[in-house]
């Protein structure tokens, strides 16, 4: 992919964000048609249910963190521990990262990533309305990301990886901020069946994380190349039920599907 086409893909998934970080935080597209990684109408905690939270974690979060989006619940797999550091990749309104922060403790610390700037400003507001002070958001992309060579012990993800059109630099980006015997706790959405090209053309399937996505092998092969192991890709039938509502009136649900994505960075890995 030429990097003209790379810059277009990464403006109009942060517009498109960015108008959603802006919005009331229902649901997402609201206004019909496909253009997001969720439900396009409906109560957020309503949603999050239904990608596997539950109601203890819809409460948690301060009011307006949890804007209805993602695939999935990473934190359910994460197996978090008091005093480990994490990272979220495209932290949104900072669901995901509060979450985190309740598990991690006072001792630990969460960092959230995000390249739309009305997001960034969302999930601060929300840090700050929820007296969270071991959570920080930073202003970044996830393919470049603005984290240290590893500090991090687990990486956490919704729904965003497949957005980006570099992702082998993501997983790179990755393996470098872990600490060696660092660890993936991600959902997102797989490509489960050979995608027409007019949908791997069509922008607004893209930002609405179809269109986007790649075939599991080819996720396998690159956490492979970035050196991770014990690597887990797992489709979930049952993301269905929701995926459909994605794209209403297609036959989306024949070529993408949720998954879990876990892989560990070998402990015996120098960080140099």
């Amino acid at each position: 992919m030429n990097a003209v086409k790379t810059d277009e893909i990464r403006q109009t998934v942060r517009e498109k964000y960015g108008r959603i970080a802006g919005g009331n935080g229902i649901g997402c597209c609201s206004g019909g048609g496909s253009g997001c990684c969720g439900s396009q109408i409906g109560d957020p905690g309503m949603i999050s249910k239904g990608l596997g939270y539950s109601d203890d974690d819809v409460g948690a979060a301060p009011q307006g963190a949890n804007l209805g989006l993602g695939c999935g619940n990473p934190t359910a797999i994460a197996a978090l521990r008091p005093g480990e550091f994490v990272l979220d990749l495209g932290s949104g309104g900072g669901f995901d990262c509060f979450l985190a922060a309740g598990q991690v403790g006072e001792t630990g610390h969460v960092i959230g990533v995000d390249m739309t700037p009305e997001m960034i400003s969302k999930a601060r507001a929300n840090a700050e309305q929820g007296g969270y002070r071991n959570v920080e958001f930073r202003l970044g992309e996830i393919e470049n990301l603005p984290v240290a060579d590893g500090i991090i012990d687990v990486i956490l993800s919704n729904c965003v990886i497949n957005l980006s059109p570099d992702k082998a630099r993501v997983f790179a980006e990755m393996f470098r901020v872990l600490k060696p015997g660092g660890r993936l706790a991600i959902s997102d959405v797989v490509a489960c069946g050979e995608m027409p090209e007019e949908i791997r053309r069509d922008m607004a399937l893209y930002t609405g994380c179809i269109a986007g996505a790649s075939p599991v092998s080819d996720i396998e092969r690159m956490l492979a190349d970035r050196g991770f192991v014990d690597i887990r890709v797992c489709p979930k039938d049952e993301s269905k039920s929701f995926i459909r509502d994605w794209a209403p009136g297609t036959n989306v649900t024949d070529y993408v599907i949720s998954a879990t994505i876990e892989a560990v960075k070998p402990a015996n890995v120098s960080l140099f």
